[in-house]
């Protein structure tokens, strides 16, 4: 029987991942760097299931072998070319026939294999549990600062040798604004955003800061897992001062894609009540005529500067000035190593 094994961070870094799960489960959440390798089709899982519980297992596993059988060349040769060498772990829900059946046929192929001890439910319980009680081993910093000012592409060029930057914008496909999903497509599901959350965490260097962008508890329809939210609050603050040109520009140049003429037009009506009738005629009426620039001082002035930090009830640990990304970069350092 091929041997089973507790799940731990450094088999993602050693091992060929195999999931086993069909593509929906796959798709919903799967272990860092997993190769989707399905013994069952999304409708054949479904399938089986209702003869499970209609008929019993034993009619249920002869239907598996049934549909499943005449893939397990493939299977094998998919899993053996993606391998390349390294040993295998392979997983399914629970650690259970699925998993079992696909770690057999590769240790009767010769290659080495194991089984992970309890499947995807036993890594999504160490993902929960890391973020009930966050505690991260390296100063947390985190950057605070108007819409506009330009602190994703600021920390998105930091220097990796001082910092880890870890973009929980990107990781969301969301700005966090009433724009925010302009050209990032879809959003992840809850738990794989919370997957790619955790990954990064577990990467970062011991030796230099982790530095995010402050965020609200919630990233468009996602939220920031257990207890992270409130170790932002509590971890170093930075504010990051902007001109209100500056941030024009920044804003203008970041959504002046004829593509997004449509899904502005959508957003502003998402917004509309809270703009009030007069502006929001007024925003309209400049992206109608393509005037980014001034929609970008409108929302600015009308929409986000009203919404955002209008109350501010914590003091910053320092202030820096995003007018200059270099000149920022330094300012940053210093500040948080003094």
């Amino acid at each position: 029987m091929p041997r089973t094994t507790l799940f731990s961070p450094q088999l993602l870094d050693t091992h060929c991942i195999i999931d086993a799960r069909t593509p929906l489960e796959f798709a919903d959440d799967h272990l860092p760097g997993a190769i989707n390798v399905p013994i069952l089709t999304n409708a054949e899982r479904v399938e089986i299931g209702t003869l499970y519980k209609q008929q019993g297992p034993q009619t249920a596993r002869i239907r598996g072998l049934e549909l499943t059988c005449h893939r397990f060349p493939s299977i094998v040769a998919t899993i053996a070319e993606a391998a390349a060498g390294r040993p295998i772990l392979v997983y399914c829900w629970r650690g259970g026939l699925r998993s079992e059946s696909i770690a057999l046929l590769l240790e009767m192929s010769g290659l080495p294999v194991a089984k992970l001890q309890g499947g995807y439910k036993a890594f999504r319980q160490i993902i929960t549990g890391f973020f009930a009680s966050v505690s991260l081993p390296v100063q947390l910093v985190v950057l605070h600062g108007m819409t506009g000012s330009g602190k994703t592409e600021f920390l998105n060029q930091l220097p990796a040798s001082d910092w880890t930057v870890i973009d929980l914008e990107g990781l969301a496909r969301h700005r966090g604004s009433a724009f925010g999903s302009l050209g990032l497509g879809e959003q992840p599901p809850q738990k794989r955003f919370e997957t790619l959350l955790w990954d990064a965490f577990r990467r970062a260097p011991l030796d230099r800061p982790i530095v995010v962008e402050g965020e609200s508890k919630r990233i468009g329809r996602l939220t920031l897992p257990g207890n992270l939210h409130e170790v932002m609050a509590e971890s170093t603050k930075i504010w990051c001062e902007v001109s209100v040109a500056t941030r024009v520009k920044r804003l203008a140049a970041e959504y002046a894609r004829q593509a997004y003429q449509q899904p502005m037009a959508d957003a502003l009506e998402r917004i509309k009540k809270k703009l009030g009738g007069d502006h929001y005629t007024d925003l309209q009426q400049r992206l109608e005529a393509w005037d980014v620039e001034g929609l970008a001082r409108g929302l600015i002035e009308q929409y986000y500067d009203k919404l955002y930090y209008r109350v501010r009830k914590w003091e910053p640990q320092a202030t820096i000035s995003l007018e200059d990304y270099a000149a920022a970069a330094v300012t940053l350092k210093e500040a948080c190593e003094g």
